[in-house]
């Protein structure tokens, strides 16, 4: 059997009663209710982050690390751009 651990949440008097009440009509305990609603909503959360998760080599990210981190080199149209924006024209 998997090793439980206790999570300790504080909620408002109407959050707790809604909570009761959820339970309630389930028939199972307040505790087995948030568990099974709170573990069920992150794995479908987790499930849902995961196609969006970027997998990148050590090279890849530092390359990647290396070009978000250098400020980009403006073209001159980019330069007269900003400075018409600024009224420096």
């Amino acid at each position: 059997m998997p090793r439980t651990r206790s999570l300790v949440v504080r909620f408002v008097e109407q959050s707790k009663a809604k909570l009761v009440a959820a339970a309630e009509l389930r028939r199972i305990s307040v505790s087995d209710y948030v568990r099974s609603v709170v573990v069920g909503q992150a794995e479908r959360e987790l499930a849902a982050a995961e196609p969006h998760t970027i997998a990148m080599t050590p090279d890849e990210q530092l390359e990647f690390w290396n070009a978000i981190s250098k400020p980009p080199k403006l073209t001159k149209a980019q330069k007269d751009l900003g400075a018409m924006t600024q009224g420096d024209s």
